[in-house]
């Protein structure tokens, strides 16, 4: 036995040390294509250009570890409650059409919070403290609502990667905070086939940095995991200074599904998925064959002529949201 671990320890040492350098070599190569970020991008950021008369203040609540992050409210007379996500690069404000119209017509009261990480002026933009603190941040948050709405029906949804950050929240332990979930054009992975080819030129990925990330972490080692992973690419006649454009691999790791095909298997309560025919990040007609293999109870609806922010800042999405909330 002696003999076989003296021969069986050095070539594990050995494996670790190449497997370690292997990690680090791809760490240390920046693979960002830096050409494709100065591409110009598919998605039609000019719908976001729209009035955002009357968009509530922003008011803040108290997470686990002392911080303060923000959030919009969207009152409404019902015991129906709807928190919506953001997707990547930005924050809460693009809501206001949908919200607005949910609140107004009595469906829900809406809460919209800014993602920490994002917003006016977040402590770190584009990083976080810990691969699930966005989960963590959106269970305080749940629970602080469910405080103030006791007995209420809580509706989870989110767009793109706030639909992504929904599903991972539904293979949390958290899942059972949630009684229904909105989906609106949702990440799933970037191998899923829902998802075009760098996201119709959105996102320009180190994918190099991100595998060598993922090796340490399966060692235990998360000391790099506040490098930069991901540029988005917003032309410049979108931007106002509160966007988001790159993210470290802890946030851009926890904002997105664990394994996209367990957490959708652990969202047991009903699903509504909502994505335009012409979202220019992801293939619409992939979402049905591929979502309904992992949930019992999902309703997936594609619209004719609707962009990835169409569905949101667009009217067309409205009467579906609509029918599906009022029969929850």
């Amino acid at each position: 036995m002696k003999i076989i671990l003296l021969k069986i320890v050095p070539f594990i040492l050995i494996s670790f040390v190449v497997y370690f350098c292997i990690a680090t070599v791809l760490i240390i190569v920046d693979g960002k294509p830096k050409e494709a970020i100065s591409k110009p991008t598919a998605i039609a950021f000019n719908e976001l250009k729209i009035d955002y008369t009357g968009l509530p203040p922003l008011d803040s609540y108290l997470c686990r570890d002392g911080t303060e992050l923000n959030y919009r409210y969207y009152p409404a007379q019902t015991n129906k409650v709807l928190v919506l996500l953001h997707g990547s690069g930005w924050h809460s404000k693009y809501f206001l059409p949908l919200a607005k119209y949910i609140s107004s017509e009595k469906l829900a009261q809406v809460y919209t919070p800014d993602l920490r990480g994002h917003g006016i002026s977040p402590i770190k933009r584009g990083d976080i403290n810990y691969i699930n603190q966005l989960e963590d941040d959106l269970a305080d948050f749940v629970s602080i609502i469910k405080k103030e709405h006791p007995n209420s029906m809580l509706i989870m949804g989110g767009h793109s990667s706030g639909g992504g950050l929904a599903i991972r929240f539904a293979g949390s332990q958290y899942n059972k905070s949630v009684d229904a979930y909105l989906l609106l054009s949702p990440y799933l992975e970037h191998d899923a086939p829902t998802f075009r080819s760098d996201a119709g030129g959105w996102a320009a990925i180190h994918l190099p940095r991100i595998i060598g990330l993922s090796m340490l972490n399966n060692l235990g080692i998360s000391v790099f995991n506040y490098l930069d992973v991901i540029d988005f690419n917003m032309p410049q006649a979108s931007r106002d200074g509160t966007e988001t454009l790159t993210y470290s691999y802890r946030l851009n790791t926890g904002y997105a599904p664990r394994d996209y095909k367990n957490d959708l298997r652990a969202m047991t309560q009903k699903c509504l998925v909502i994505i335009g025919k012409s979202d220019e990040s992801f293939v619409a007609e992939a979402f049905e064959p591929e979502m309904s293999k992992y949930i019992k109870d999902v309703n997936v609806r594609l619209i004719d002529g609707v962009t990835h922010m169409g569905v949101v800042v667009g009217e067309n999405a409205r009467p579906i949201v609509k029918e599906w909330i009022a029969g929850l």
